[in-house]
């Protein structure tokens, strides 16, 4: 497998969106059945690649983009975030979620501590950050969590609650 991973470009950008919402889409759907909504909207895409500090970088494999994350850093604390991370559902299972979480630590070796998020019912996610990747649980946003806001604000998450892990360097 050729493997690259690259900041993202205008060309590629429109590609990038719809295969990241259908991404996860596919894992809202495999959990609650099909649904009619957009579990992740494109201005939620958007809020994240315009935040302060954000590089979004696609992954290219044996010449195809079949991925891609958004991560955001802060030059002065180096307590980074990562946004948003996906695989094509057509490419899943291979090890590119992992080789791209693997360049990113490489691409940003000052970092103190990653932090991310995802969904309580994608156990596919939780594996992967946990078992795969090296981060912790450190908190689970929920209705019964107000400081967090309200269960809308956590993309595509059932309604139910995100799962919020660091990762110390």
């Amino acid at each position: 497998m050729e493997f690259s991973l690259v900041k993202i470009n205008d060309v590629d950008l429109m590609q990038y969106k719809k295969d990241m919402q259908e991404a996860f889409q596919k894992g809202f759907e495999d959990v609650f059945g099909k649904t009619g909504g957009i579990i992740l909207p494109e201005k939620d895409i958007d809020c994240s690649l315009n935040e302060k500090g954000a590089i979004a970088y696609k992954a290219i494999v044996d010449g195809q983009m079949c991925g891609g994350a958004v991560v955001v850093i802060d030059d002065e604390t180096q307590n980074n975030h990562l946004d948003l991370l996906y695989v094509k559902s057509s490419a899943q299972t291979k090890g590119i979620g992992y080789a791209i979480w693997s360049e990113i630590e490489k691409l940003h070796p000052n970092t103190k501590v990653w932090e991310t998020s995802t969904p309580y019912f994608d156990k596919r996610n939780i594996h992967f950050y946990i078992n795969k990747c090296g981060f912790h649980i450190v908190e689970f946003q929920n209705e019964h969590n107000p400081s967090l806001g309200t269960s809308e604000d956590f993309i595509g998450d059932g309604g139910e609650g995100m799962f919020v892990f660091q990762k110390r360097m």
